[in-house]
C-alpha cells in the first residue's frame, strides 16, 4: 500500500512536525526541570544567589517577559519566511517553494523560539507565592534564562541562514543535491567498462486468447510513486503481464487507463484495486521516485532568468552547470531494463526515465531561450563535453551529439556578429572532437 508511506512522508517533510516535535521536548523538559528544582537541596541553591535567588514575584516576572519576547521572535520569524518564501517564488519558480518549506534549519529554529515559548508558560504556572507555601522552582527558572540567551544567537543564525539560502547559487545548489541524491538511491549500480549500447531483451508475445484490460486511475494528480514490486507481486499471482501506461512524474487523469494488465477477461475488483495502490499519485510531483523533477525545477529557473522581464545570464549559466552535474553522474549509471521478469517469464513492463529523454528535458528549452546569447550556448557545449567525457556508451554518446547539432542549428540562426559565429565555430569543433573520440574510463 502506497498511501501510508505517502502519508508518513507527507508529516515528516512538513512544516510543522519538527517545530511541534521540539515543543514537546521543551514541554517534557520543563516539566522535568520542575521536579528537579523541587527535589533539590535549597542550601546547594544558596550558594549561587546570583543565578538561583530570584523570589516568587521576580520569577514570575522574568518568565513573563521571556515568553512574552518568544512569541513575538516567532511571529517575526514567519514573517520573514514568508517574505523569503514569495520573493523566492517571484524571482525564480514556485516549484523551489518546497525547498523552504522543507528546511531542517528553518523548522528547527521556530521550533526553539515556539519551545522556549511553552517551556516558560510551564515554569510560570509551578511558581506559587504567598505564605500558605510558596514554591520557585529556580533551576527551571535559571534554564529558562539560558535558553532566552542562547535564543539571541539563534536569531541572529536564523537571519544569517535566510539571507544565504535566498541567493540563487545556494536554491540551485539545493536542488542539484536533491536530484544526485535520488539519483544515487533510485540507480546505484554504475555502467564501468560496458562499451555497447542500452540493449534490452524484447518483449515477450502476449499469448492471443489474452487481451489487455486497462486499470483506470482513482483520481486526477501526478504520480509521486510506484510499488513496483506490488506490481509484480499481482502480476505473479495471475501468470500474466502488467504494463505501465503513465510514468513517474506524469500526469493521471481520473478514469484513464492508469496500467494495463493481460487477462482473458476484465480483471477483477481485488486485482484492480492492487494495482491502483501501487500509484501514489497527489497534487504535485516529489524528487524521490522523480529525476526529471529536480531537473525540470533546475530548467525553470533558467528560462526565468532568461526571460526579457528578468534577463539574468549569471542564473541560467549556473542552472546550466549544475545540470550538467547531474547529467554527468546519470551518464555513469545503469537505468533499469522496463522489462521485469520473474523466473525467465516477462510479468511487468514499466515506463520509466531514459537517459536520453532527461537529456531533452534538461537541454531543449533552454536552448530554445538562448536565442543569440553566446555565453549560454558555448556553457551549453562546455557541458555536453563533460557529460561525454564520462560514458562511452555508443548511443548515450551519439544523443549528446544530437543536441551539439541543434546549438549547432540556433547558432547559425541566430548570430549575426562574424566574430560571435567564429568563437561559436571553435566551441562546435571542439565539442564534436571530444564526442568523436571515445574515452577511456580506466
Amino acid at each position: 500500500m502506497m498511501w501510508p508511506r505517502r502519508i508518513w512522508n507527507d508529516v515528516w517533510s512538513s512544516f510543522w512536525f519538527l517545530p511541534s516535535v521540539i515543543v514537546l521536548m521543551c514541554m517534557v523538559f520543563a516539566v522535568v526541570m520542575i521536579d528537579a528544582g523541587a527535589m533539590a537541596s535549597d542550601k546547594f541553591l544558596a550558594q549561587w544567589p546570583r543565578l538561583f535567588g530570584a523570589g516568587a514575584t521576580g520569577a514570575q516576572a522574568l518568565m513573563s517577559t521571556i515568553a512574552s519576547s518568544m512569541m513575538s521572535v516567532v511571529g517575526v520569524t514567519f514573517s520573514v519566511v514568508l517574505v523569503a518564501l514569495a520573493l523566492a517564488s517571484s524571482q525564480y519558480t514556485s516549484r523551489i517553494l518546497r525547498n523552504f518549506i522543507h528546511s531542517r534549519t528553518t523548522q528547527a529554529i521556530l521550533g526553539i523560539f515556539a519551545g522556549n515559548f511553552v517551556y516558560c508558560l510551564i515554569v510560570i504556572r509551578a511558581i506559587r507565592s504567598g505564605d500558605e507555601g510558596a514554591f520557585v522552582p529556580n533551576l527551571a527558572v535559571f534554564m529558562g534564562v539560558a535558553f532566552a540567551i542562547g535564543s539571541v544567537g539563534v536569531l541572529i543564525f536564523f537571519i544569517h541562514h535566510i539571507a544565504s539560502s535566498i541567493q540563487a547559487s545556494a536554491i540551485i545548489s539545493s536542488v542539484a543535491t536533491e536530484t544526485i541524491s535520488a539519483i544515487d538511491k533510485l540507480f546505484p549500480q554504475r555502467l564501468g567498462q560496458e562499451p555497447g549500447e542500452d540493449a534490452d531483451d524484447p518483449p515477450q508475445q502476449t499469448p492471443p486468447e489474452l487481451k489487455w484490460h486497462a486499470v483506470p486511475a482513482r483520481g486526477s494528480g501526478y504520480i509521486q510513486s510506484v510499488d513496483h514490486d506490488a506490481l509484480l507481486q499481482v502480476a505473479r499471482e495471475l501468470r500474466t503481464i502488467v504494463r505501465m501506461e503513465r510514468a513517474i512524474g506524469e500526469f493521471a487523469v481520473e478514469e484513464t487507463a492508469l496500467v494495463s494488465v493481460a487477462l482473458a477477461g476484465p480483471p477483477n475488483r481485488q486485482t484492480v484495486t492492487a494495482l491502483q495502490a501501487a500509484f501514489s499519485i497527489y497534487c504535485y510531483r516529489t524528487v524521490e521516485q522523480d529525476v526529471g523533477f529536480g531537473i525540470r525545477q533546475l530548467v525553470d529557473v533558467a528560462l526565468k532568468a532568461l526571460s526579457p522581464g528578468v534577463n539574468d545570464v549569471s542564473t541560467a549559466i549556473t542552472c546550466v552547470d549544475y545540470l550538467t552535474a547531474i547529467l554527468s553522474r546519470l551518464a555513469t549509471r545503469q537505468l533499469p531494463s522496463p522489462h521485469r521478469y520473474d523466473d525467465g517469464d516477462l510479468r511487468v513492463i514499466a515506463k520509466g526515465p531514459s537517459f536520453e529523454g532527461l537529456l531533452t528535458e534538461a537541454c531543449d528549452q533552454i536552448r530554445s531561450s538562448a536565442s543569440g546569447n553566446v555565453a549560454i550556448m558555448s556553457r551549453m557545449l562546455g557541458a555536453l563535453q563533460t557529460i561525454g567525457s564520462l560514458t562511452t556508451r555508443p548511443d548515450r554518446r551519439r544523443a549528446l551529439s544530437e543536441q551539439v547539432d541543434l546549438i549547432d542549428e540556433l547558432s547559425g540562426r541566430t548570430l549575426q556578429a562574424i566574430h560571435d559565429r567564429s568563437k561559436m565555430d571553435e566551441h562546435l569543433a571542439h565539442a564534436r572532437s571530444a564526442l568523436k573520440n571515445v574515452p577511456s574510463l580506466e
